[in-house]
């Protein structure tokens, strides 16, 4: 083996759980991870942008019915402006750079850091996402999502894996554009996870391109920010309020090249070129520390 090496010091809370193709645990946490933004000077500009978020939510609650039934042109064009307003409402200034292609089957990847991210892709291209089961149960949001033709992953049933694999591929040969996160949990932005190599296996299985996206969050002066991250034992209210509560985010959204059918023919290699460098902040996350490069 050659290059360098990376030890991962997972906190013993985390070591414990289950992992599978779909379960895979991240060392982030929002203790020692996630910056606060919590403070009464920001309760003036926060109140109002989660009441805006709020009020754009239910909209789209309220009009989801209705949207689906308009040409595809017509409603993707409705939700990148809603998905948008969602993100600009919250207080948080985009940047986009490249584009996906517009119809066809596509699997969109990227790096998963929050629930920022769902819009922001769908802003990108709305498409169909994969999540996992438990969403389905959530108030509002699981309605919302089965609704909205969500794939539902039971990721503690590695059973299910081939099943659900077939079901991917089947909504990209129909034409479908599919967001999957391959890390398979949330880190915090400063570091990344591996990309699981089974959702790539739909790719390959469906003959469609491959998307990969790169999402940052920075400050206006460029200096990372992990404010926005939604990791661990966070609860979704407390990331919100992080969110709206924060001054001068940037949500930047780069959609790389695609990779063509054919280019790779195997699901390691398709993953490890959709990632790219897959750790490029390590040195500065708590939980990782950098072995020595290994001469063997």
């Amino acid at each position: 083996m050659s290059g360098a090496a990376r030890a991962v010091a997972v906190p013993a809370a985390l070591a414990d759980r289950p992992t599978s193709a779909w379960l895979p645990t991240a060392p982030c946490s929002p203790h020692t991870c996630v910056e606060s933004t919590a403070s009464w000077a920001a309760v003036p500009r926060a109140v109002p942008r989660l009441v805006a978020v709020l009020a754009l939510v239910l909209v789209g609650v309220a009009s989801c019915q209705l949207v689906g039934r308009l040409r595809a042109t017509v409603r993707d064009r409705l939700i990148r402006r809603w998905c948008r307003a969602v993100v600009r409402a919250a207080g948080v200034r985009m940047r986009f750079t490249g584009a996906a292609a517009p119809t066809g089957g596509l699997l969109i990847v990227a790096n998963h850091i929050s629930w920022l991210d769902i819009p922001l892709l769908a802003a990108v291209r709305p498409a169909r996402m994969l999540a996992k089961s438990e969403v389905r149960g959530w108030p509002v949001a699981g309605p919302v999502a089965a609704r909205g033709g969500t794939l539902f992953i039971d990721r503690d049933r590695l059973r299910a894996l081939p099943g659900t694999v077939r079901r991917i591929a089947g909504a990209l040969r129909d034409g479908a554009a599919v967001v999957a996160f391959p890390e398979g949990s949330t880190w915090c932005g400063r570091a990344q996870g591996h990309f699981r190599r089974a959702v790539f296996q739909a790719a390959l299985d469906a003959d469609v391109p491959v998307q990969p996206v790169r999402l940052h969050y920075r400050l206006v002066g460029g200096t990372a920010s992990t404010a926005p991250a939604f990791v661990g034992s966070d609860s979704l209210p407390a990331s919100v309020w992080r969110v709206v509560s924060a001054r001068a985010l940037v949500a930047e959204v780069q959609v790389l090249p695609a990779l063509a059918p054919g280019d790779h023919t195997d699901r390691r290699d398709l993953a490890r070129a959709a990632q790219g460098d897959p750790h490029p902040q390590d040195a500065g996350h708590p939980g990782f520390a950098r072995a020595p490069a290994s001469r063997t």
